[in-house]
């Protein structure tokens, strides 16, 4: 059985990666930008996995209060964090709040990257 590999455009993968770069992070330069105070992270996990633990300074946003957008910045970025690299949640809410005209990024591998990598914990 013979698999074929299709080249995509060049142009259209830039643009996507650019896109991708300017809208999402990884644990590590959040952290960065955190120690910069250049963000502001959000959580929008459930309220009782946000009080077992999430990511220092940290405010939550569960979805059934996102209509409030109680706790959202407009002078900073709010990154989005929800439960993994599978969850949407937090890309869900990023469509949300930049509808409303929040600027938002989403934390590449939510939660579970930044604790399993080792990064501080709040509780």
């Amino acid at each position: 059985m013979e698999t074929t590999v299709t080249i995509t455009d060049p142009a259209k993968a830039k643009a996507y990666f650019e896109a991708k770069m300017a809208f999402t992070t990884g644990p590590v330069e959040l952290e960065r930008m955190m120690k910069t105070n250049e963000v502001h992270v959000v959580d929008v996990r459930a309220s009782e996995d946000y009080a077992e633990g999430h990511i220092p300074g940290a405010v939550n946003l569960p979805k059934d209060q996102w209509h409030t957008l109680k706790g959202l910045r407009k002078d900073k970025i709010n990154v989005l964090y929800c439960y993994s690299h599978v969850c949407h949640l937090a890309a869900t809410a990023a469509v949300e709040f930049a509808g409303k005209g929040y600027p938002v990024m989403e934390l590449e591998g939510g939660w579970r990257w930044w604790k399993n990598d080792d990064f501080d914990i709040e509780k």
